[in-house]
């Protein structure tokens, strides 16, 4: 359908991503996690953060969604984000979901998990 309608499929391809994503947190707040806010969060710096899961009165984790499939192919602004949010937020459960890129980064005593598409979507 998105091939249909949009002329340029190929450059849209991380808003399809966001979207997909979007989707499913919603899915799950409504069948699985009641408790569950879910925001979008920028800072006066311009910093971004995709998605901020709030439950109930304490932010759990804060998700960054990318195209990209490599840890250097990932901007480091996705990173930099994140880490600027945990800071602001007190959130310590980073994640990066990307297309087909598995692994953790630590830098220093912080923790970014970059976890591939599909494998997220499958796990509750």
């Amino acid at each position: 359908m998105v091939n249909n309608v949009a002329m340029r499929f190929s450059e849209n391809k991380g808003r399809f991503l966001e979207n997909l994503v979007a989707i499913e947190l919603f899915r799950r707040k409504s069948y699985w996690f009641n408790d569950w806010f879910i925001f979008y969060w920028k800072d006066y710096q311009q910093n971004e953060v995709d998605f901020v899961i709030k439950d109930r009165l304490k932010i759990d984790q804060l998700i960054q969604v990318t195209y990209d499939s490599g840890k250097d192919e990932i901007e480091k602004r996705e990173i930099n984000a994140l880490l600027k949010a945990l800071e602001l937020l007190k959130c310590r459960n980073l994640l990066i979901i990307n297309w087909d890129y598995e692994d953790e980064a630590r830098m220093g005593n912080k923790k970014v998990v970059f976890k591939p598409l599909l494998e997220w979507l499958i796990k509750v």
